[in-house]
């Protein structure tokens, strides 16, 4: 009889013992599936700021490589938003337009009167929308993402060609 209740105890403290090391497996199964869905979502918030960041620090560096007098306008062709950067090499007038068609920035940069259009030009990086906006001196550009972020840009020779 002692035997039985020997044995008894012995199947609890295995079941017991068990039943512990199962709540520890279920615990740090949990701990790994949440913590990958938590790693999931910042690395797709880091990669939606990332891209719009990149796209707002290349126009703006566009803006600030071409800022000379009248050489930056923003221009309604085909119904999309472009900001035009006008420069002239050699004597030939060449324009570079930058835009958002078809879910990616493009850029096209050829003499001004070539005839190409906005489908000729070359992705750059995915985005979902870009607007540019200028009035007077001051030139914004809008990444439409969840963050929607936005960048003013000061056109520092806004002038004649003449002016210093």
């Amino acid at each position: 009889m002692k035997k039985q209740g020997y044995h008894n105890k012995q199947t609890m403290n295995l079941l017991f013992t068990m039943l512990l090391f199962l709540v520890f497996v279920l615990s740090a199964l949990f701990t790994v599936l949440i913590g990958g869905k938590v790693y999931e979502n910042i690395n797709s918030r880091i990669e939606e700021n990332y891209s719009g960041q990149v796209v707002l620090n290349y126009v703006a560096n566009k803006v600030r490589q071409n800022d000379k007098a009248d050489s930056i306008v923003v221009r309604d062709i085909e119904d999309t938003a472009v900001l035009e950067l006008s420069q002239e090499i050699n004597g030939i007038s060449y324009v570079t337009w930058i835009y958002c068609m078809d879910g990616a920035v493009r850029e096209l940069f050829t003499n001004a009167g070539s005839g190409l259009g906005l489908a000729d030009g070359l992705e750059i990086i995915d985005c979902q929308g870009l607007t540019f906006r200028q009035e007077g001196d001051i030139l914004e550009v809008e990444v439409a993402d969840q963050s929607n972020t936005k960048l003013l840009l000061n056109i520092r020779s806004g002038g004649k060609i003449d002016e210093k």
